[in-house]
């Protein structure tokens, strides 16, 4: 089997189908875990801490781990970074034999901090057997210390590893959403995957092909090849219809907008449930929280890292002002959240991902989940398989 430890939502597990494959999660949030169900996806609702080890001894051919990265990301306070010499102990510790995880867990500042050195709680077990075949981890870019510390551990015990920073967008995600990977095999040499796209795109040469510009935000949501495109607004419970589209307690900017007359559904709005603005000369960005270093980018480039939780009412799509007389007339929003389905295109997810629970625990959920594209080219070699000049296209 292959063991997938804090799998959430199921990006991993989402990229491994694609490959033929499953693998059984270990979640404990009830809401990711039903996601997971509505998708066919094997899992067991339990707290990765405390489950046994034992179950899956012998039978363990690839172990996956993205520990929660809330204690070490931008997003949070970060106190996993005043606890990362207790977190380096445990691992240490684990990798020994020794379990010191309930003495390292009072001394913490952040309790979730320590839950980076379980998955070697599991490879310590699983090595006593010859376990497993291949390891694959990812965190935000502030755990790279600690997986340098697994690599060493992990050849120690006859593992190939490779340890590094990847960009998303390298693989063709629409987001630049920069992770800290650990790679181990036992049977072949650990190496990153080849990028894909580059920020600028390069030209086929006499040795292969080039790799394709980056994935802009505008590309992945269909707004068409403009430099010019505009947001995504669905009226959900206005004019148009169709779902709602924003966290919960956010209808009220939408009803301030149209009582402002700053907003008003386009005629496709009422056709397709789909709707766009009007603006047609307004350059729309994405500006990801409300920090006066929020990262803002246009709608023709990646977005920037997403990440949801309590600021999901933040990440905002913002237009420039107009530039020509037309688009001054024409009625359109300065300012809208984004959706549910649009941050999900962007991580990306498949567009019919049955996420459960409200809006706001789907963003929390988005936010989290591994971007199944840059885990199929993770995946990959380790299953001995090619992949297609498309990323989710299977080469025979």
């Amino acid at each position: 089997m292959i063991l997938d430890l804090f799998a959430g939502p199921g990006g991993w597990s989402y990229a491994l189908s694609l490959l033929g494959v499953r693998d059984i999660g270990l979640e404990w949030d009830e809401w990711a875990c039903r996601t997971r169900a509505a998708a066919g996806q094997l899992t067991l609702r339990t707290d990765v801490a405390r489950y046994p080890v034992r179950p899956f001894v012998g039978r363990t051919t690839g172990v996956i781990a993205s520990p929660p990265c809330q204690a070490w990301s931008m997003a949070g306070k970060r106190l996993g970074l005043l606890d990362q010499p207790l977190v380096h102990q445990a691992v240490a510790d684990l990798a020994a034999g020794r379990d010191t995880r309930d003495k390292l867990l009072g001394a913490c500042r952040d309790e979730r901090s320590l839950l980076a050195a379980e998955p070697m709680r599991y490879l310590q077990a699983l090595n006593t057997v010859g376990e497993p075949e291949w390891v694959a981890m990812e965190e935000v870019p502030d755990v790279a210390p600690l997986w340098k510390q697994y690599a060493a551990i992990l050849r120690a015990w006859g593992f190939s590893v490779w340890s590094g920073i990847l960009n998303a967008a390298d693989f063709g995600v629409p987001q630049t959403r920069r992770r800290a990977i650990l790679l181990a095999s036992r049977t072949r040499p650990a190496e990153p995957p080849p990028p894909t796209h580059a920020q600028h795109g390069e030209p086929e040469t006499l040795f292969g092909p080039g790799r394709a510009p980056w994935v802009s935000m505008a590309a992945a949501l269909g707004w068409g090849a403009t430099d010019r495109p505009v947001p995504t607004v669905c009226a959900g419970g206005g004019p148009g219809g169709g779902p709602e589209p924003f966290p919960s307690g956010s209808r009220k900017t939408l009803a301030d907008a149209r009582d402002r007359g700053t907003w008003q559904p386009s005629p496709r709005t009422r056709r397709t449930g789909s709707p766009a603005g009007t603006a047609l000369a307004r350059t729309w960005s994405l500006r990801t929280n409300s920090q006066a270093n929020a990262t803002v980018r246009r709608a023709d480039e990646p977005a920037g890292t997403l990440f949801f939780g309590h600021r999901a009412n933040e990440c905002l799509w913002v237009a420039e002002p107009a530039t020509t007389t037309a688009a001054q007339d024409a009625p359109a929003p300065e300012a809208i959240r984004i959706t549910a389905p649009e941050a999900g295109v962007l991580q990306p997810s498949p567009a019919d991902s049955p996420w459960a629970a409200n809006k706001g625990q789907q963003f929390s959920q988005i936010g989290n989940a591994v971007p199944p594209r840059l885990a199929t080219h993770l995946l990959a070699p380790h299953l001995g398989r090619t992949l297609g000049p498309d990323d989710f296209t299977l080469a025979a």
